[in-house]
């Protein structure tokens, strides 16, 4: 019996934490080394998984994206062509470092712009970053400062560039916020979307180096330069990023079917294994929220448009009242266990009257959903029917606004006294009738009540 008792006592307070714990924590979170993280529905902009996303970090060669979609805005704007041949200039080494990602490329080396952007994401080559830069502002210096200002253009209030390629500045930072946004950016570029995800790339023999062939650094894409296999098949880019000062970096997006995801992985360690090899986490921990993303979330419908979930009063019409419905479908990306019967709605009607006429579909207001007290989204409410004005109450609601005016009411009160003045002095004068009654004398008569002749 006592073993009983103490049984059903555990199952009850098992029972009673389930009951506490909110659905929203009922999908376990990925654990992850890396200092910063964000993981992104990139087709919704919604927020999956994030971790110290705000923070000031070190983007290292990630800054390449925003070096090519800056190139390639100027391609989309005609001031350049992809099969441009470009010249690298005596000058385009300044700021490079002798150990960095490079692809051995020389001044007054001659290739296309196309095979620049190859080098520039695919194998991370430092040099070509400086290249592009003077293409396309003639410094690398007025280029910088066209990358701060499409940063701001695009939101990112964490980021500062210093340089073209990432390699160390102390005034040289973003956030997973603001790579996520650069990314998403660029990635509705299609060249992009090619270069990115591109797993091998020749470039032909140039004046001054024969043909070069050379794998992407996505280990998610292609293990080349890796032993061991971090391959993604969702994987559709982008950009691999390591310094001393910011560690492993990986700014990467995958797809499977609609579903399109972006994740940011920022100052993952690289952490040794017991067979002698290594583990990068940068590349592991991307994957673990792609396949966590992938497993967990869909897209949900929380609100349709079919059901009316509120009323409206109608003044100046025979209908005494419209419904009011959803404008449009509300969907959002959802852990799949989450149960949609907890949230809210919450009606704000712009009033709780309007007058006629009311337009089928005519903005009344609008509904809120939430979810354990966290906002999912909001959408307009519509009159379901229309109501048409009564010209007859209309006329009466126009007469009654006409006298309930002030300067109106002041001079109808005015109007009112002067006439109970009019009225009180015709009672309260004497009559000019004679004292009985009669007509005044028009002229003398006789005693005998006769006129004189």
């Amino acid at each position: 019996m006592r073993k009983c008792r103490v049984l059903t006592a555990i199952l009850s307070l098992v029972m009673t934490a389930v009951l506490l714990c909110p659905a929203s924590l009922a999908l376990q979170q990925p654990e992850l080394t890396a200092k910063a993280a964000l993981l992104m529905d990139a087709k919704y902009d919604q927020v999956l998984y994030e971790k110290n996303a705000d923070q000031r970090m070190v983007p290292a060669s990630l800054t390449k994206v925003m070096t090519a979609m800056l190139v390639l805005d100027e391609v989309d704007a005609g001031n350049l062509r992809m099969d441009q041949i470009v010249t690298a200039s005596n000058t385009f080494t300044k700021g490079l470092a002798a150990n960095g990602s490079t692809q051995n490329i020389r001044a007054g080396e001659q290739m296309t712009l196309s095979d620049l952007l190859y080098c520039l994401l695919v194998p991370s080559a430092n040099e070509a970053a400086n290249i592009l830069a003077e293409t396309v502002d003639g410094s690398i210096e007025a280029f910088v400062e066209r990358m701060n200002s499409k940063a701001a253009e695009l939101g990112c209030e964490g980021t500062q560039f210093a340089n073209p390629h990432g390699l160390h500045h102390p005034d040289h930072y973003s956030t997973a916020r603001d790579l996520y946004r650069i990314a998403c950016k660029a990635m509705e570029n299609e060249i992009f979307r090619t270069i990115v995800s591109t797993k091998r790339h020749e470039v032909p023999a140039t004046n001054m180096h024969e043909a070069r062939v050379f794998y992407n650094t996505n280990a998610l894409l292609v293990t080349w330069y890796y032993l061991d296999s971090y391959i993604y098949d969702k994987t559709i880019g982008i950009k691999t990023g390591t310094t001393d000062e910011g560690g492993y970096c990986l700014l990467s997006a995958a797809q499977d079917e609609e579903q399109y995801l972006i994740s940011v992985v920022l100052d993952a360690p690289m952490i040794p294994l017991e067979n002698g090899r290594n583990d990068r986490r940068h590349f592991t921990e991307s994957r673990e929220l792609f396949r966590w993303g992938f497993d967990n979330f869909s897209r949900r419908q929380i609100v349709d448009t079919a059901t009316p979930i509120a009323q409206v009063d109608v003044t100046l019409s025979g209908t005494d009242h419209v419904l009011v419905r959803p404008a449009a479908q509300l969907e959002r990306t959802l852990p799949n266990d989450m149960d949609l019967s907890k949230v809210t709605q919450t009606v704000h009607l712009d009033s709780d009257t309007v007058a006629a006429p009311v337009e089928e579909g005519q903005v009344l207001g609008k509904l809120v959903l939430a979810y354990e007290g966290e906002e999912l989204g909001a959408v307009d409410l519509v009159s379901v029917s229309a109501a048409e004005r009564s010209a007859f109450l209309y006329r009466l609601h126009q007469i009654k606004q006409f006298f309930s005016h002030p300067i109106v009411r002041i001079i109808t009160v005015i109007v009112a006294l002067a006439i109970v003045a009019l009225v009180l002095r015709k009672v309260l004068t004497p009559s000019r009738r004679g004292r009985y009654g009669g007509r005044r004398y028009s002229g003398r008569r006789n005693y005998r009540g006769r006129r004189r002749k």
